[in-house]
């Protein structure tokens, strides 16, 4: 069977079979059915991209419920209005003839209204004896009211995608962020990596989003984006196992326990019990320590502790361990603890560790019990001070002032 004039229940005018279905549908509405006609206009604005719909038809829309004189639509009620055109367009906010004629097309089309046509094509009441209408030709409004639960999920689902865009968009621009901050740093450093490659990857991430990107052009972007980040987080955290262990070890030993008169700064007893002894800090550190991340990586992600570097600022890892000496002890964290600490991470590693809980202070009940538990999980393989900088980075939102 083919499209052509129809005759239905709803009067006699070209359609299809879909809208043939719909409209026998709407003819069998739950007795005792009832929608607030606004609450059902806000889920058709909602939903008006799935429902094929304009900014326009919505005004034609408003236009006509308006003329239903009651805020709720009752299956038992009288659903058909009967507007002139005239009358719809100067509620429409004088929207033209042959636009009008668009809109309540595709208002017919996306099924939620019906043309009820009289035998010459006019739209009219017929009242009985009392006065009511007995029967209406117009535009049936029972497709809204039939279709209520639909059109609500159909808003549901347009919200829940907007918001889903909304976090992919997010999530995008704060990876973005790390991202540029890593690589700008490790240059900054001299860390080791082929970086202009990994900018240029950087860079052609976000020139492949078009102008006005699908939520599935910011996903592909954000998955792209993270494997970037992960791989040059994984880079930087891989170069403190490309160093000789044994380098590493001495140097820690050194910055612990050698007690030169030359020193420049003083370490406190090894443990509370050992009130004699004394660590120093020389000058034999080596000019390029073993690390985990670039320093002004670290300085940005934890600017807490430049002040309490000598002369107020840090211009190197040596500075940046003697902070740490004086933040330590104003934190309360023993010195065994971070004795142990150097010797499990690295005089640098620890450093930072400290650095990091400073930042974090506030939310610490126990720095010192803190920090052991992260030297015990270290000690296991068990903790990466990246997850650690990257959170603090984040926590800056791109604002924090450049250091080191």
């Amino acid at each position: 069977m083919q499209s052509g004039n129809v005759t239905t229940p709803f009067g006699r005018r070209p359609m299809s079979l879909a809208l043939v279905r719909r409209q026998l549908a709407t003819a069998e509405i739950k007795p005792g059915k009832i929608a607030d006609k606004w609450k059902v206009f806000r889920d058709v604005s909602e939903a008006r991209i799935l429902l094929g719909l304009q900014d326009r038809s919505l005004a034609v829309l408003d236009a006509l419920l308006s003329f239903y004189p009651e805020s709720e639509l009752r299956q038992d009620a009288q659903l058909v209005v009967f507007p002139s055109n005239a009358q719809l367009a100067l509620r429409a906010h004088g929207i033209a003839g042959a636009t009008l004629r668009r809109h309540l097309a595709l208002l017919v089309d996306a099924g939620l209204i019906v043309r009820k046509d009289s035998a010459n094509g006019k739209r009219y009441a017929r009242k009985d004896d009392a006065g009511g209408i007995e029967t209406a030709f117009g535009f049936d409004m029972s497709p809204l009211l039939s279709r209520a639960e639909e059109l609500a999920m159909l808003a549901q689902q347009v919200v829940a995608d907007r918001m889903a865009f909304r976090r992919a968009k997010e999530n995008l621009t704060i990876c973005r962020r790390d991202v540029r901050k890593l690589i700008t740093a490790a240059m900054e450093e001299g860390a080791q990596g082929d970086w202009g490659a990994i900018e240029a990857t950087y860079i052609d991430i976000l020139a492949s989003l078009p102008r006005t990107p699908t939520r599935n052009d910011i996903h592909t972007a954000l998955v792209e984006m993270e494997l970037l980040r992960s791989e040059i987080v994984n880079l930087l955290e891989r170069q403190q196992f490309s160093e000789d262990s044994s380098t590493n070890d001495a140097h820690c030993g050194r910055h612990i326990q050698n007690s030169k008169s030359d020193s420049i700064h003083e370490f406190e007893p090894r443990s509370e019990k050992e009130q004699g002894a004394t660590w120093r800090m020389n000058d034999e550190i080596p000019r390029t320590p073993i690390r985990n991340f670039p320093l002004g990586m670290v300085l940005n992600a934890c600017p807490e502790i430049v002040m309490y570097g000598p002369g107020g600022k840090i211009d190197g890892w040596r500075d940046l361990m003697s902070a740490a000496v004086v933040v330590r002890s104003m934190l309360g964290v023993s010195p065994s603890a971070y004795q142990v600490a150097c010797e499990v991470m690295g005089a640098e590693n620890a450093a930072v560790a400290i650095a990091c809980i400073l930042e974090r202070a506030g939310h610490i009940n126990s720095p010192g019990g803190y920090l052991r538990d992260l030297t015990r999980r270290a000690e296991r393989g068990e903790f990466s001070l990246g997850p650690a900088l990257m959170a603090l980075l984040r926590g800056q939102g791109g604002t924090g002032r450049k250091v080191g």
